[in-house]
């Protein structure tokens, strides 16, 4: 008997916590603003210091799946601006714009202006994104359609918006002047991009030493005198090898907003940990006494570096075997704000935690600290809000240490009930240290079945936590649930992820180049048949995207090991996607494609049908917009040629990372079902 008999909550009921999807704060740092999805209802919230006391602004109608996303505050605190619709985690981006709801009418991606007075109602001003407020609040900039333009609104939205100025690139990156009387932005030209500069309709666009490279991310200094921005070299050369991973050198340059003259103050070196970093990229932020700080992974790890914007050494902030992930400035530019896979406790490696590290010199402090996880900093004038949540309480926003929303959590939310994973670690065949949670509930069978849980991205960690992911918050949730059944549930972080080194989230033979990374699967199923509480008999495994395509590798390899297996929207076939790694221009000179192919083949679980037997649930949307829906119709019918038992649910209309809630509810209580039927005795 399980000691939680009688007391098993369900799917419905973990799901149900309000998830924050976005928390910023407005230049000053007196005001804060977030988005909840509750139970798929979206809310936008805006509270001011010094109270911070929540306030609704607008609530959706219904669970439709339409995303808010990028929002911003107006200085002044009187409106919030925000995006309404689209698919901001997308692969590719197309019109027309998701439809989880199955609407008969088109949806649009919109931004959208609400003042934050008591009553107000949202004002549309113009199909777009990326909008960015003037610093005197009168006007909004942003990204409209598919040829990528700058237009403009007044923030009211008293007139309709209009195209601000032409540019021949694809614009974006909008960033205002302090005095709000010019704006920078990045032109992307394809094989090469500019940083430029509009001020009016008199005045020809700046670009800023133009060059073949590509250039993005401008920020501008606090006189409005000059712009830092990112600069790598531009598409072109003799193509490469894609099984080989190449270095992507980068540097910093500084150019005058007035005489667009320009000069690189920091280069990287040329090994692959100098490379660009992926996750959230370098953060620039131009701060107090002419400096500029910005994140390197040279040292294996990304951390926080200061150099002055006239060039010379750059300063290590954050020294440590830790990875540095969001960054937020303090109002006076003193202060970076970030959060880390650091701390006193143990586990913390599998934590986020805030700190803060001043300019001048300073050493980093903690400012949360113990069994939680925070993210997400939004810096205000008198500290910080961040996001927490621990292993039995779900996401809170908090601003320095005091929860605003913690009432919110449903009376019914079964925290008590969860279990508090644990740390552990486990090396795969050829040494590779690799790390996991283990979820098991006390009580019960004395052999209980077993499953691993693989996440996706790659670039991706599951943590002790509750996830600052909403996919993957929903998947620690599933994990939960599955452990109240009695499962002993194994979270493998595989190599490919972060948190644990630039040399871990870039190996060598992963992926296309060879799937070193299943190693690591295979580890973690070995570490749990060591465990003589789990009957070897019945291991499972699940997973979605990349964990989708680790699922169908397991199956496809090791059905004797893999029983069953729930595969959310994996790839299946890596030589299909011959155009990730291919050059645009059709020419003479090339790699060896042939064995590009044929390495990409035996990546993939297509390659090893014949030996698949398990069981397998096949889950996506048809609207998926990272991993292409055929990849699922074409495994159907191998599997169907192979006599492989195998079920699918397809969710029409909606995309890779579910918009609707009822999705990831109707999909993680499928796979639940699915792992009962095929494992539970």
């Amino acid at each position: 008997m399980y000691l939680m008999l009688g007391l098993l909550f369900t799917l419905r009921q973990i799901l149900s916590f309000p998830l924050p999807m976005t928390l910023v704060s407005n230049a000053d740092g007196t005001s804060i603003a977030y988005v909840l999805n509750e139970s798929g209802v979206r809310s936008v919230w805006f509270a001011q210091a010094p109270a911070y006391a929540p306030r609704r602004l607008w609530r959706a109608s219904a669970d439709d799946g339409q995303e808010i996303s990028d929002v911003s505050i107006a200085r002044d605190g009187k409106h919030v601006v925000y995006v309404r619709g689209g698919a901001h985690d997308a692969n590719w981006t197309q019109r027309p714009w998701p439809d989880p709801d199955s609407s008969p009418t088109e949806q649009r991606m919109d931004v959208v202006s609400l003042a934050t007075t008591a009553g107000a109602t949202p004002k549309v001003l113009g199909e777009g994104d990326a909008p960015a407020i003037s610093p005197d609040g009168t006007r909004v900039a942003f990204v409209h359609g598919p040829d990528s333009a700058i237009w403009s609104a007044p923030l009211d939205g008293a007139k309709a918006a209009a195209r601000l100025f032409f540019d021949r690139g694809k614009d974006g990156d909008l960033q205002w002047s302090p005095d709000g009387k010019a704006l920078a932005f990045t032109s992307d030209r394809g094989d090469h991009s500019f940083v430029a500069v509009y001020r009016d309709d008199g005045t020809p666009l700046a670009y800023l030493a133009p060059s073949t490279s590509r250039d993005f991310s401008p920020q501008w200094s606090p006189d409005g005198a000059r712009i830092a921005y990112v600069r790598i070299a531009g598409t072109g050369g003799p193509p490469h090898d894609p099984l080989v991973e190449r270095a992507t050198p980068w540097a910093i340059w500084v150019a005058n907003a007035g005489d667009a003259r320009g000069r690189q103050v920091w280069r990287s070196g040329e090994s692959l940990r100098d490379s660009l970093p992926e996750i959230n990229g370098p953060q620039l932020h131009w701060v107090s006494q002419e400096r500029v700080t910005f994140i390197s992974e040279q040292t294996n790890w990304p951390h926080l570096y200061v150099v002055p914007a006239a060039g010379g050494t750059a300063r290590l902030l954050t020294p440590g075997n830790f990875m540095v992930e969001d960054t937020a400035l303090s109002p006076d530019l003193e202060t970076l704000y970030y959060t880390a896979n650091s701390g006193n406790a143990t586990g913390d490696d599998d934590r986020r935690h805030v700190f803060r590290v001043s300019l001048d010199r300073g050493a980093p402090v903690e400012v949360t600290s113990g069994t939680t996880s925070e993210w997400w900093p939004a810096a205000t004038s008198d500290g910080v809000a961040y996001v927490q949540a621990g292993a039995q309480t779900p996401m809170t926003i908090a601003v320095n240490g005091r929860a605003l929303n913690a009432d919110q959590i449903p009376a019914d939310f079964p925290g008590s009930q969860l279990v508090v994973p644990k740390e552990v670690t486990f090396r795969a065949s050829d040494g590779t240290l690799v790390h996991g949670q283990l979820f098991s509930a006390p009580g019960g069978a004395r052999r209980k079945p077993a499953v691993i849980f693989v996440h996706g991205g790659p670039p991706r960690q599951m943590l002790l936590t509750w996830h600052y992911m909403d996919y993957y918050s929903y998947a620690y949730a599933t994990n939960q649930y599955l452990a109240s059944r009695g499962f002993t549930v194994l979270s493998v972080n595989y190599r490919l992820g972060i948190g644990y080194g630039h040399d871990f989230h870039h190996p060598l033979h992963a992926g296309p180049a060879g799937a070193a990374e299943y190693q690591d699967v295979l580890a973690g199923a070995r570490y749990l048949l060591s465990d003589p509480s789990v009957d070897p008999k019945r291991m499972g495994i699940w997973g979605g995207s990349y964990g989708g395509y680790l699922t169908a590798m397991a199956l496809a390899k090791n059905s004797n090991i893999f029983k069953a297996g729930v595969d959310f929207h994996g790839v299946h076939d890596w030589s299909m996607f011959p155009q990730w790694f291919d050059t645009p221009v059709k020419r003479y000179q090339t790699y060896d494609r042939k064995r590009f192919l044929r390495t990409a083949w035996l990546s993939s679980p297509d390659a090893y049908i014949a030996s698949w037997r398990s069981p397998v649930l096949l889950i996506q949307g048809d609207d998926d917009r990272n991993v292409p829906f055929h990849q699922m119709v074409d495994l159907v019918q191998r599997l169907h040629e192979a006599h492989v038992p195998y079920e699918e649910m397809v969710i029409p209309n909606d995309i890779h990372g579910f918009l609707r809630w009822q999705s990831w509810l109707d999909a993680d209580q499928a796979t639940a079902n699915f792992l009962q039927r095929q494992l539970m005795r």
